[in-house]
């Protein structure tokens, strides 16, 4: 795919938000973001996703030439419970221990999307899961599955991670990763329109 044929880049790896851009027929390329994910002392969960999801294109589009006029995306997600954010499991032990935390109970998920095109915008989704009761075999089983190893929070919302979760107030995409609200309206600044024909 050559950078004329694109509509823009994202700057992530993640296959989650590579499959929910083809969702909406947004065509892509794919460049590597790596920064310090390290949340700032005292930095509210809403800061934190919306500065990395910045820093993430910042990062992407200073791989890009000058000549180089497509916009590029950024984002960021995070688990929340108790004013504490949750990273991936760190090992079999962290992960349980994070499944026992979410059982029975609310917790918040906050997903930032950044744009870095024509202006720098960034929006953020805020949802709130409410994950059923589980049992100590259940946390043990859904780990031995290998899905929360590398996932936020130490779940994920489009695999078996969907059996725990009794009710959602919010974005089911923004969980995943991408919330496509926020993500259109960024679009839409960069005149970019999904549902003109003329534009896909």
């Amino acid at each position: 795919m050559s950078p004329p044929d694109i509509h823009l880049y994202l700057a992530s790896a993640s296959p989650r938000r590579a499959e929910l851009l083809e969702q909406i027929g947004v065509r892509y390329r794919q460049l590597s973001s790596d920064i310090d994910e390290t949340p700032l002392s005292n930095e509210t969960a809403q800061a934190y996703v919306e500065r990395l999801a910045l820093a993430k294109a910042r990062t992407a589009r200073a791989s890009l030439t000058a000549a180089d006029g497509h916009p590029v995306l950024g984002a960021d997600t995070a688990v929340v419970i108790d004013d504490r954010i949750l990273g991936k499991p760190r090992d079999r032990d962290d992960g349980l221990a994070m499944l026992a935390q979410l059982s029975g109970g609310l917790h918040y998920v906050y997903s930032a999307v950044a744009m870095l095109g024509q202006y720098s915008r960034v929006c953020c989704s805020i949802s709130r899961v409410y994950f059923r009761p589980l049992s100590a075999v259940e946390r043990e089983q859904y780990w031995a599955t290998g899905e929360p190893a590398d996932k936020a929070g130490g779940y994920a919302i489009q695999g078996l991670g969907a059996l725990f979760i009794e009710r959602l107030e919010g974005s089911y995409s923004g969980v995943m990763g991408l919330p496509l609200f926020e993500t259109q309206s960024l679009l839409l600044g960069e005149g970019i329109d999904m549902l003109d024909v003329q534009k896909r």
